[in-house]
């Protein structure tokens, strides 16, 4: 793994476990560096990506309570950029204290970024990204019939609020990403699968969407011609038939195969089934790249290609 260029997208069980407070969350993310600095010693050149589903809907929740108080609230787009800033602050801050203390040498860098959609995007007629905690089907009525936000039910969960996710054209600031990492800095960055804005008469306008995470980071990591996508959840591998008792993990696995099981809906939508998409179109944009779905502690043996599932063409 000597100088490849690894983009490695972290899941929400990176950063929000507990009660989701900020010293929950630190607590988290400490953890979460500890393997990361494991990664850094293979020799790895590392982005680090990441989502923020609870924290923007949190962020979001917090406006519209501070709207009532004659605050004005804030855009989504604009609390996209506030979970980017504050969860890449304390990803930078417990990554350099864990270098430090491992005598490594490495500057890191936190980078607010924007992904560039397409307004036209049928997504933005159709609302499907879950953001925020969950409610029962009462206070979420109640919400919708206050507020006008669009709601949805996750099985055995609750429900949640749901926004556009339009797919990513550009990551805007993947230049200077791609140059920091020729410097040796190991770069946070695409928070959130980055700020969704797009392009009016050579401006970039926010617009109130959340990227989804992983295909945000598969769009970067082509973008700065990354060797592997490293993709982090909860679980060690993809699962066919999963939490059934026939329930098989994929190990190493062609993109062509993967399609195939798409086509017979073993991927549950807005959870394993970005992923799959991510991990596809990765390996698909160029023959020698390879993309890794597994969990955050299964990671680094995942990129020795001992566990997780392996996408290869």
């Amino acid at each position: 793994m000597e100088k490849k260029k690894v983009v490695i997208a972290l899941g929400g069980n990176a950063i929000q476990t507990g009660d989701g407070s900020e010293e929950a969350q630190q607590k988290a993310i400490r953890k979460t560096v500890a393997l990361l600095v494991e990664i850094v010693k293979l020799g790895c050149q590392i982005v680090i990506t990441h989502g923020n589903g609870p924290q923007v809907g949190n962020i979001l929740l917090q406006q519209k309570i501070a709207g009532t108080q004659g605050i004005p609230p804030m855009s989504l787009d604009t609390c996209g950029a506030m979970s980017q800033g504050m969860i890449g602050y304390w990803i930078e801050k417990e990554l350099d204290d864990a270098l430090r203390e491992q005598g490594i040498e490495k500057n890191v860098a936190s980078i607010i970024t924007r992904t560039e959609v397409d307004l036209n995007d049928p997504a933005f007629e159709n609302p499907t990204k879950p953001i925020g905690p969950y409610y029962s089907r009462e206070e979420a009525t109640q919400i919708m019939q206050q507020t006008g936000a669009k709601y949805a039910e996750f099985p055995g969960r609750g429900w949640r609020q749901v926004v556009p996710s339009p797919q990513p054209m550009n990551i805007i600031e993947h230049s200077v990403i791609e140059k920091l990492v020729s410097l040796d800095f190991i770069v946070i960055c695409a928070g959130g699968g980055g700020i969704p804005v797009y392009k009016e008469n050579h401006k970039y306008i926010g617009v109130d969407a959340v990227i989804d995470k992983d295909l945000g980071s598969e769009k970067l990591a082509e973008l700065i011609n990354a060797d592997v996508l490293l993709i982090l959840t909860d679980v060690d591998h993809v699962y066919l038939h999963f939490h059934q008792p026939n329930e098989r993990p994929l190990k190493k696995v062609s993109t062509a195969e993967l399609k195939r099981h798409i086509e017979e809906g073993h991927f549950e939508k807005g959870s394993m089934l970005p992923k799959v998409e991510a991990a596809i179109k990765f390996v698909e944009s160029r023959p020698d790249r390879v993309a890794i779905i597994t969990s955050l502690d299964k990671a680094l043996d995942a990129l020795l290609g001992q566990a997780g599932t392996i996408v290869e063409k």
